[in-house]
């Protein structure tokens, strides 16, 4: 995409594209991609994107990435289902579930590495880096595979499930395990970069938010052509709110639509840094030292991207909100029993937060609410199965098991 710049967040300096920064030079805030959109208009787009694939690529004149050569696993183009999961206090609201566990390595992460990886090899990178509670592990150890790429990951020992491992170790990642949390992985990576001369792919780089910003565009193809009134996420280093936000803000700036969506972010009661400075009315954040919630994915202290996330909600006329673990694990239990959807915790946050919300009055009739599940259920199976309980062996017989159907067993 010609004529886009990288821009601090917070002083507004403006740095050349083919720098390879991270953080402004300035100030030390976070950087974005900046689309200019005059001459881009919708309608001359509208209808090269509906000749091609219903992928992350199809949207390739809204990215910053020049001359093909994309490193892509087809991800993208996941399902945007109608559920009915808010109960009678939302049965006039239209609810769906944007499920993101249909990408490639079975979480959103896809949509920011086929671009970040792109990008690292098309300014000549051949070594990619990230910290990670997993599905950030996953995807970038997936990408620069498919791209012939080294790839080196930092996690949190103890701080990953196991299938999120399994993934990076067998897509042939360099996985180092530190003691600590993902903020400590965090807080190191990019000095570990510097010296394995690796290109970190973390949200804090601009790169991956572009690509994580096409769900947006998805979400408004999927609602023929409408925005909703409310998008409903999980929060963890923030990056992806970020991404919707800045998707449908681009949406309006190229004349596709007049109207933007209220944005929810939803985090655990155990790492809760970003809605407590939301509910507070600081700008800043008040990092937790030592996070805990069965939402391993956005078990994060100190998110990096804190300084998006929070405009982005306030710009938005939006809120945010933190629920307990318990009421995480209610939410995935009832989008399996109800629609079949099988999330990872993390995910069913957006669900529970929705239901919170339709319980409370906040939605209107006939209001479009789209909740974000960000990741499969089979990428942490281990919290299901302890919330759950395994299944004891009975005797195979045909009384055994009738008896254990009726509850005289388990």
């Amino acid at each position: 995409m010609e004529g886009s710049r990288i821009e601090c967040v917070s002083c507004g300096a403006a740095f050349q594209g083919r720098e390879d920064l991270y953080g402004c030079s300035q100030c030390g805030s976070l950087l974005q991609v900046v689309l200019d959109t005059k001459g881009i208009r919708h309608e001359a787009l509208r209808d090269a994107w509906r000749d091609r694939p219903f992928r992350v690529w199809r949207y390739r004149e809204m990215l910053p990435v020049e001359g093909g050569g994309e490193v892509t696993l087809e991800e993208g183009g996941t399902a945007l289902l109608h559920v009915g999961i808010l109960g009678p206090s939302g049965s006039k609201v239209h609810t769906f579930v944007k499920n993101e566990g249909q990408n490639p390595t079975g979480s959103f992460k896809d949509r920011g590495m086929t671009v970040g990886v792109t990008r690292a090899r098309s300014i000549g990178r051949t070594r990619v880096i990230c910290a990670s509670t997993g599905n950030t592990a996953a995807s970038l150890a997936a990408y620069a595979s498919r791209a012939g790429m080294e790839c080196i990951v930092l996690i949190p020992s103890g701080g990953i499930a196991r299938g999120k491992l399994a993934q990076a170790l067998f897509a042939g990642a360099r996985v180092v395990s530190l003691r600590g949390t993902f903020d400590d992985a965090m807080r190191v990576v990019r000095q570990a970069a510097e010296r394995l001369d690796a290109y970190v792919l973390n949200s804090i780089n601009p790169y991956r938010i572009e690509g994580q910003k096409t769900a947006a565009f998805e979400v408004f193809e999927q609602l023929g052509g409408r925005v909703p009134d409310w998008i409903v996420c999980p929060v963890g280093n923030g990056g992806n709110l970020a991404a919707y936000w800045k998707g449908f803000r681009e949406l309006k700036a190229i004349g596709a639509t007049d109207r933007l969506p209220r944005l929810v972010g939803v985090q655990s009661e155990g790492a809760s840094p970003i809605t407590d400075a939301i509910l507070q009315g600081r700008d800043d954040i008040v990092p937790v030292a030592n996070p805990a919630t069965v939402a391993s994915a956005i078990r994060i202290g100190n998110p990096a991207n804190y300084r998006k996330t929070i405009p982005a909600i306030r710009e938005s006329n939006g809120m945010a909100l933190k629920l307990s673990d318990a009421a995480i694990l209610e939410a995935q239990g009832i989008l399996a029993r109800s629609e079949g959807l099988f999330v990872e915790p993390a995910s069913a946050a957006s669900v529970g937060g929705a239901i919170r919300l339709a319980r409370e009055g906040v939605f209107k009739e006939d209001d479009r609410v789209v909740c974000i599940a960000t990741g499969h259920g089979l990428k942490d199976p281990e919290s299901a199965l302890r919330a759950k309980g395994e299944s004891l062996p009975i005797d195979a017989n045909v009384d055994a098991i009738v008896r254990a159907v009726e509850g005289g067993a388990r």
